[in-house]
């Protein structure tokens, strides 16, 4: 990587000897300006993008009357929630389409796109006219604007993920990386409060005849705001340095998909079954509990919506929390403690749900989040830590998004559909505890991230002082593996200056 400059970018690591050394040119010092810059504009972003998915789960029940006015209660809630599931098909294509343009273009470009295109179809949902006004075009339309919705968040989070990683301090990248999903749920905290106030201060006729569109509205006016902050972000140092070996040693650029797809599909399993798990319990909790609440349980729907929001607050302020924790005992341990978690948790959490009074309700809904909030705050550091730089976002693309498309858009529908079918309140929460099993499996499979140099990268600190620490401490350094870490550097050179595809893990 070359000597550290300015902008934080390191350089091409150095040879002393026979055995080659770390250097303090070698270390990438990231600015604490950079880093602020880049986390006002992921975080921000991210909020917008969540608030655009959580506002669609709020006013689920709503959506199914206007678009499918002739159905059963339960008709247009399977409905509404199929719509909603329907966004998550076309989320592999963003993350594929998109993880290329990343990977070759920048992580900041594509960033600010997907943000446009999501605030926009948005808004647009908000200014569809409904089932009275159009008739069967109607729900056509609704399920093609959820579509591209769907394709630009299958870039969203594996880029906003990406962008972060690569920016963060090998010891604090636990910590930094969780404050993105912060920002979801934060998002979907806002989405909740946006609705619930005008729930609160809407008749019911006027918040089903246009007081629901309001919402969807309003995300044109957040994403122009969100699109500045993501504007100010600069591109990753790891990223920087990649199109400087490209374009000095006539590189092919970053694998194909196929390619990328035989190199790792070891880490795209573990990552989808991990993303399965986190994302059913993480759904559950949100854009399937108004539903829940509303339809299974009894309650209307602004306390539906309204009990929720305390709990997504909480949950948010605790999840930089375990992704410090994850900083300091490992990822794989916190990602332990969050499957057996949900496999113990969610039965007594949806029980105290059914017992049907507000504070067993918040209770319960406060121990689901429990898991939740253990598993996200690891998710957004320890998956693209599977990938090295030239293929992270597309293998972030391809992993994350598959997971959604089968497992998290569909959570709230397949939950919604067992309660259908058995007539058991209590039928969501085995759901929770099988992709939960399958989640502890994979934690097996997955390599411990914590504190060490991201794949096929030098090692990366916040400041110079660090960096000199790291090269003199480098041979007593129990997360530091000289050797490995240049094999891997040079593996990833090879690759991205010669096309092989030489670099399964």
């Amino acid at each position: 990587m070359g000597t550290t400059d300015d902008s934080g970018v390191a350089a091409q690591p150095g040879q002393t000897g026979g055995r080659r050394r770390l250097e303090v040119s070698d270390v990438t010092v990231v600015r604490p300006e950079v880093l602020r810059r880049t986390l006002a504009g992921t975080i921000v972003g991210n909020l917008m993008e969540w608030y655009d998915i959580g506002v669609y789960g709020y006013l689920a029940v709503i959506i199914g009357r206007m678009f499918l006015p002739g159905g059963s209660t339960t008709a247009q809630n399977l409905f509404s929630l199929g719509v909603f599931a329907v966004t998550f098909i076309a989320r592999p294509l963003g993350g594929v389409v998109l993880g290329q343009f990343g990977d070759r273009m920048g992580r900041q470009k594509v960033l600010a796109f997907t943000l446009l295109m999501m605030a926009s179809a948005t808004f647009l949902i908000g200014i569809l006219p409904d089932y009275a006004k159009i008739g069967f075009w109607a729900p056509i339309l609704l399920i093609v604007l959820k579509l591209l919705q769907g394709f630009s968040t299958g870039g969203e989070y594996a880029g906003a993920t990406t962008f972060l990683t690569e920016f963060a301090p090998d010891r604090r990248r636990g910590f930094l990386a969780s404050l993105l999903d912060v920002g979801s749920y934060l998002g979907f905290a806002s989405g909740a409060a946006v609705v619930s106030i005008l729930q609160l201060t809407l008749s019911p006729s006027f918040m089903e005849g246009w007081g629901w569109r309001i919402p969807f509205m309003l995300a044109l006016p957040f994403g122009v705001v969100a699109l500045y902050f993501r504007s100010r972000i600069e591109e990753t140092p790891a990223f920087q340095e990649a199109q400087k070996l490209q374009e000095s040693e006539a590189a092919t650029g970053p694998r194909s998909v196929r390619s990328l797809i035989g190199a790792f599909w070891r880490e795209i399993l573990v990552a989808i079954t991990l993303v399965a798990a986190a994302n059913t319990a993480g759904y559950a909790l949100t854009s399937y509990m108004p539903t829940y609440l509303t339809s299974t349980l009894g309650y209307d729907e602004t306390h539906g919506n309204l009990l929720t929001l305390p709990v997504l607050v909480v949950m948010s302020l605790c999840i930089p929390l375990a992704g410090a924790l994850s900083d300091r005992i490992g990822r794989r341990t916190v990602l332990r403690i969050a499957s057996v978690g949900g496999v113990v948790l969610a039965i007594p959490a949806f029980l105290l749900m059914m017992h049907g009074v507000i504070w067993s309700t918040l209770l319960g809904l406060f121990v689901l989040s429990v898991p939740v909030a253990l598993y996200v705050s690891n998710l957004a550091s320890c998956l693209p830590a599977l990938f090295p730089t030239s293929s992270r976002y597309g293998g972030m693309g391809i992993s994350y998004n598959v997971a959604a498309a089968l497992f998290s858009g569909t959570a709230p529908f397949i939950m919604e559909a067992l309660v259908a079918i058995t007539g058991e309140p209590l039928a969501p929460a085995f759901w929770v505890i099988l992709t939960s099993i399958a989640g502890f499996i994979a934690i097996f499979f997955l390599p411990e991230s914590a504190r060490r140099p991201l794949p096929a990268a030098m090692p990366a600190v916040s400041t110079p002082a660090e960096a000199q620490a790291l090269v003199d401490g480098q041979d007593d350094n129990p997360d530091l593996d000289v050797d490995e870490l240049f094999r891997r550097f040079d593996e990833e050179r090879d690759v991205t200056t010669s096309g092989s595809a030489s670099g399964s893990r």
